[in-house]
């Protein structure tokens, strides 16, 4: 099996401490087709001890130059990043984002209301319907009002950290706003990733889930990107064959990687 794998972090992530270049590597030894970088750049994120999300773009780019061509005959290298938006930073991350040749974008919601879900402070004083329908309102903010990107990232990155007995996001229970943001990001040309993070997390399903893959399907989407999230090595393509197959249930064909930011289709493996 051949794998391309579209969401992946590095030492230059705050969360991750492992170099570009023994990511590389590990995709070398297994067999990888391309491996896009995703790191993380959170502007203006409410960093803690734990987390902290600065980083150095020049740096960035220049090791991945590096790495590119002297990798360029094992494995096709591509230069992404995953914005963390908030409604009041567009200008700024737009301002980056083309300042930089970035090959593909991912746009995701850490943070909502200056919270970040991973942190127990966002539940308070919330039941799970009000958490999780603010979460979704900023979602549906950012794709009505911010174009610069290629695919939203885990679109139920919520569900991670939830702090409910049953964190799962369902369907029937928010399906209006989960339609409109839907159609916005199919009507303004972007996708979706199907982010396999949700199946070493013990969530027994990906991000977005099953339910919603199926809808944006139904819905007439089309972009879909595969990722892992990866921030160890050894999780880099992780279950990417389980993802394969879940696409072929949604009704999926292909599956989309992304160069100079334009999309290409690539047929699901049997």
């Amino acid at each position: 099996m051949s794998y391309y794998d579209f969401h992946t972090h590095t030492s230059f992530s705050g969360d991750c401490k492992y170099p570009m270049e023994t990511q590389i590597l590990h995709a070398i030894q297994h067999n990888f087709v391309k491996l896009c970088f995703t790191d993380h750049y959170d502007y203006d994120y409410p960093s803690t001890p734990e987390l902290a999300f600065d980083i150095d773009l020049p740096n960035y780019y220049k090791t991945f130059l590096e790495l590119k061509e002297k990798y360029k005959d094992k494995i096709q290298l591509l230069f992404g990043i995953e914005l963390g938006l908030q409604p009041h930073i567009y200008d700024t991350v737009n301002k980056v984002i083309n300042d930089y040749p970035f090959d593909f974008v991912i746009a995701s919601t850490h943070v909502v209301d200056k919270l970040d879900p991973y942190f127990g402070s966002y539940y308070s004083n919330k039941t799970k319907k009000e958490a999780y329908t603010r979460y979704l309102e900023d979602i549906l903010h950012n794709v009505t009002n911010y174009d610069n990107y290629n695919v939203y990232g885990h679109l139920d990155y919520i569900i991670r950290y939830g702090h409910y007995e049953d964190k799962k996001l369902y369907y029937y229970n928010y399906s209006e706003l989960i339609d409109k943001i839907l159609m916005q990001i199919i009507e303004t040309g972007h996708g979706i990733e199907l982010n396999t993070s949700g199946y070493r997390k013990n969530l027994n399903e990906p991000h977005p889930n099953i339910e919603i893959l199926q809808r944006y399907r139904q819905l007439g989407g089309e972009i879909i990107t595969v990722g892992s999230d990866a921030h160890f090595p050894e999780h880099l393509a992780y279950n990417f064959d389980g993802a394969y197959k879940v696409l072929k249930e949604c009704g999926f064909k292909y599956f989309t990687v992304f160069e100079q930011r334009k999309p290409e289709f690539i047929k699901i493996p049997d």
